[in-house]
């Protein structure tokens, strides 16, 4: 198992301020529009071994360097007379009896307690995409892919936008060229598995972008992910898979508004499918619940989901679209907002501060998730202190209150 990652230690240095950074919003849209391909656009738009010895026989000869055993006259002369009525039974020293020669051999020893598993780092990107139909990544996107290198997670996930589409006429397989170059090829080459989940600039699930995600399927089928899938009957739009003690699903939600009977039952399935597992992660695009200013509305709004998760004793909920860094729980559920490393970053809800471009890294431990931060700055090593965080957002409260 790769280094353990030590969030909280000298891998990653503490903030060295209020890890709040203004980032401006600058790229060109279609027609010379200022806007980006997320800023302005409507999601809704187009062992130790132990050696047992106790069945290892004793031994019956005389050691080395020992007198031989006695002559068959000497053993006679030894031996004590029966006693009156008895019976004289000679036996054999050449050998062990035939009780001992015969018997079945002993069953071994259990093997010691087992040793905990190691823990699993994994990072999480978001959100890449600038301009529509830019090909090109801005340095957050270069620089945080770096800082995954270094650290060397088991695992990255990405929960969607990592082009720049849902538009007509735009240049598809120039895109995604573009990010296999910035993002996907980097991490292949460090032998880091990316798990992605499609955002709606990758892959819209709504009708007239059929064509987008026949791409997105084609883009993603040669780079499937080295983890034991549970179920890829729908890779790379829905899929679930497992980690060592964790299992992860992925969503295909790139529509705003509840997923439905459908989509629920699957989700419940996979869910079930590795019940044995003290850890669950699902990652998808849309939240089910809002973090950002002026996405409010652009959410599952999914109560039925929600409720799901917790029954399914789920650990953590990550999603992205609304770029606003945000850990937090709403309804006993866990759910975390993801900083976005592209263009258009937004003030969380009752706030008047950009949030940050970043990425997240969490580590899996002892049956649990034991530390889950946000990083910024210009090597993505500054923490976003959660004292810098609002206490709530929206619904949702703030993990560690």
């Amino acid at each position: 198992m790769r280094r353990a990652l030590g969030l909280a230690l000298a891998l990653l240095p503490a903030c060295s301020g209020s890890g709040e950074v203004s980032v401006p919003v600058s790229a060109q849209g279609p027609a010379g529009a200022a806007t980006d391909a997320t800023g302005d656009a409507d999601v809704g738009g187009a062992s130790s071994d132990a050696v047992f010895c106790a069945d290892r026989p004793v031994p019956l000869r005389p050691p080395p360097g020992t007198d031989a055993a006695p002559s068959a006259p000497a053993r006679d002369a030894a031996r004590p007379a029966p006693v009156d009525g008895g019976v004289d039974v000679a036996v054999s020293i050449d050998g062990p009896p035939p009780s001992l020669r015969d018997a079945a051999p002993l069953p071994p020893t259990p093997d010691a307690a087992a040793p905990p598993p190691a823990p699993l780092v994994v990072a999480v990107i978001s959100d890449l995409n600038g301009g529509y139909g830019d090909p090109t990544y801005e340095a957050p996107v270069h620089t945080a892919v770096q800082r995954i290198i270094d650290v060397h997670p088991d695992l990255v996930l990405c929960a969607g936008d990592m082009v720049a589409g849902q538009q007509g006429g735009l240049d598809y397989r120039a895109m995604w060229r573009g990010f296999h170059a910035a993002v996907s090829d980097p991490l292949a080459a460090a032998g880091i598995p990316l798990a992605v989940s499609p955002g709606n600039h990758d892959a819209s699930g709504y009708g007239g972008f059929e064509g987008e995600r026949r791409i997105y399927a084609d883009e993603w089928s040669a780079r499937r992910p080295a983890v034991d899938f549970t179920d890829d009957a729908d890779y790379p739009f829905r899929y679930a898979f497992t980690v060592g003690q964790a299992l992860f699903v992925a969503l295909d939600d790139t529509l705003v508004g509840p997923m439905g009977a459908a989509g629920h039952d699957w989700v419940d399935a996979r869910l079930s499918d590795r019940a044995d597992l003290p850890v669950k992660v699902v990652f998808g695009h849309v939240p089910i619940r809002p973090f950002t200013q002026g996405r409010e509305q652009e959410i599952l709004d999914d109560g039925v989901l929600e409720d799901l998760l917790v029954a399914q004793d789920v650990t953590v909920f990550i999603s992205g679209h609304h770029h606003g860094y945000f850990p937090g729980r709403h309804a006993g559920l866990r759910q975390v907002g993801m900083p976005c490393l592209g263009s258009g970053s937004r003030r969380l809800v009752g706030t008047n501060t950009v949030s940050p471009r970043g990425l997240v890294f969490f580590r899996i431990e002892a049956g649990g998730i034991t530390e889950l931060e946000g990083y910024t700055g210009g090597d993505m090593t500054t923490r976003i202190e959660r004292s810098s965080l609002p206490a709530s957002v929206g619904v949702l409260t703030r993990d560690d209150l």
